[in-house]
């Protein structure tokens, strides 16, 4: 497999751990498998269902004046068992000429805040002047998210209409669109003045895992969907309307819209970013090499191959590119599931099986069976669910040897020293954040306006000038001269010294591609991300951004209190169905 071992340096890990290989950056951190990896358990969203649902939170709309139209005010108070949460979601009308994904936006169908404590009758007046402006209102530490979204064209209308008429939307519909409502916008973090991570983990101990308020908003808005869609069926018409049945309200997810904005995410923060993919790393090697193999897992194995094949085929996305890698996807599982037939019950591990998919299968199916795998032993990878957090402060070390820094980037970034940055292929992209749309764009170098603007984002071109300056440095002076002289002798490479040093401490975390290369896909970049997220049915619009769904298959807000299997991952209209006949 050309499995390297790694060190466990920042998680806590049993002794039996120590001994197992991970993944080597050279494959993980690849920008083209990072490009095709998906949700797995671990992700941050089946992390806060299996949260939700274990806990019992207490989810109740405690405000509900919602017009004829459903426009108005919604307040859902959320009691977690430790404390009390208030949703706060505005509905005004918003021309279709005026509806726009995009973050120039300035109306929305929907905008919304999820705030500490509850809220009082001024407190939602003053909420009202404010969130509606989004980025231009005034927000305060006692907000945790702030977010807006647009109802579906395609389905909202559609799913009105039916219940309205006394019948159920068709599944076969929804599984084209599998939500009402997507999000064009989720704000955290301190954002605007909002509670930032020190007050989150300090003070919201249910909040206190990577974007779970961004996360939890999702969740809500989701819900909110399905209640106004019911409310204006009975508007339409109250003698025939029905309630939308609740393995119909499960297979309704939360869309999303994700472009650049979370691209440079990835690249400022690659410290968090190794930590993310070390517990995936971790999780995985667990699984490959001590998860008992037997008939058993084997035909669960089995039915979870055929539960994604038929999602796959139930997924319609327009992009040419999606198309061919979802059919590619489905081939190579319907192959796979032929050749597991065959496999030794006798085998220690799952190595054979990553051996032939290597051989036989593409990047995608690899790391979706990667991730099907981790769902067969909850018991061996539900302790790193508790995400590490991290200081992304990069510290200098002024003492090293020039001659040390020169072998240390030889050996973690000769990915980047092996890049020619002389051809105009690998220089056509720079990478820029436009004053007048505020959101990072990319420009076409020497053709467009704003080099002079360019983001720090081509680290790989910032490590080789480093790397140059070094080598010539050592020439004039010695291999033997410390850092703090050359640092004091080129003060702009300050920054890129301080984080090759500082990234040398970590296994993962540098994208091993060059970002300005002709042939790099954003895309890619983004994909890395939401698959943390836990996100599915990528639905690419351009090479820029991409429309996801959360949520979908997840248990709604009836639910909670009930049995809870979390097997709602990759949802089809099949399992929908048989929810329905066996209850959920």
């Amino acid at each position: 497999m050309g499995i390297t071992t790694t060190s466990y340096n920042h998680l806590e890990s049993s002794p039996l751990d120590e001994a197992l290989p991970l993944r080597p950056p050279a494959m993980v951190m690849d920008l083209k498998r990072l490009g095709s990896m998906h949700q797995t358990r671990l992700s941050f969203m089946r992390h806060l269902m299996r949260r939700i649902m274990r806990e019992q939170w207490q989810i109740r709309a405690t405000v509900t004046e919602l017009d004829e139209h459903g426009y108005g005010t919604v307040v859902y108070t959320v009691n977690t068992g430790r404390n009390i949460y208030s949703y706060v979601l505005f509905s005004d009308f918003l021309a279709d000429a005026e509806r726009n994904d995009r973050v120039i936006a300035e109306k929305w169908d929907v905008t919304m805040t999820l705030c500490i404590g509850e809220v009082s009758a001024d407190q939602i007046r003053e909420l009202r002047r404010q969130v509606p402006k989004q980025e231009g209102g005034r927000l305060n530490s006692k907000m945790l998210v702030l977010s807006r979204g647009n109802k579906s064209s395609r389905n909202f209308d559609y799913v009105v209409n039916e219940l309205a008429a006394g019948r159920q939307p068709s599944m076969q519909q929804l599984a084209e669109v599998g939500y009402l409502y997507r999000t064009t916008a989720v704000y955290g973090s301190g954002k605007f003045g909002m509670a930032d991570w020190a007050k989150v983990k300090s003070e919201c101990a249910d909040f206190a895992q990577p974007f779970a308020a961004e996360m939890f908003n999702c969740y809500l808005l989701r819900h909110f969907s399905i209640e106004q869609a019911e409310h204006l069926a009975r508007i339409q018409s109250p003698e025939t309307a029905v309630r939308m049945d609740d393995e119909v309200k499960r297979f309704i997810g939360i869309g999303n819209s994700t472009g650049l904005g979370m691209a440079p995410f990835l690249i400022r923060h690659p410290r968090l970013i190794s930590r993310w993919v070390l517990v995936r790393e971790k999780a995985l090697a667990r699984v490959v090499h001590r998860g008992a193999i037997d008939r058993l897992r084997l035909l669960a194995l089995d039915a979870i191959l055929d539960k994604i094949i038929h999602h796959l085929q139930q997924t319609s996305v327009p992009d040419a590119i999606q198309i061919a890698r979802n059919a590619s996807m489905q081939e190579e599982l319907v192959a796979l599931r032929s050749w597991l037939t065959g496999y030794d019950q006798r085998q220690q591990n799952w190595v054979g099986l990553l051996e032939y998919l290597e051989r036989n299968a593409s990047m995608e199916t690899q790391e979706m069976i990667n991730s099907l795998l981790m769902e067969l032993y909850p018991e061996l990878i539900d302790d790193f669910e508790q995400y590490p957090c991290v200081d992304e402060q990069y510290q200098l070390q002024p003492q090293m040897p020039l001659s040390e820094l020169k072998v240390l980037i030889e050996q973690r970034y000769d990915w980047a020293l092996q890049i020619d940055f002389c051809k105009p292929q690998a220089n056509h992209f720079f990478w820029y954040r436009s004053v007048e749309k505020m959101e990072p764009r990319l420009g076409q170098r020497d053709v467009e306006p704003g080099q002079d603007k360019e983001m720090p984002m081509l680290i790989a071109r910032r490590v080789k000038e480093c790397h140059q300056h070094l080598c010539d440095d050592i020439k004039l002076n010695s291999a033997d001269q410390t850092v703090a002289r050359f640092v004091a002798r080129n003060p702009s490479l300050g920054a890129i010294v301080k984080r090759i040093q500082s990234m040398s401490q970590e296994c993962y975390g540098e994208i091993r591609a060059n970002l300005a290369d002709k042939e790099m896909r954003p895309l890619d970049l983004l994909r890395c991300k939401l698959s943390f997220f836990g996100v599915s049915k990528f639905d690419p619009k351009s090479s820029l951004w991409v429309r996801n769904t959360m949520f979908q298959g997840a248990p709604i807000v009836a639910d909670i209190g009930s049995p809870f299997a979390d097997d709602w991952y990759f949802p089809t209209v099949l399992s929908a169905q048989r929810q329905k006949k066996t209850g959920h």
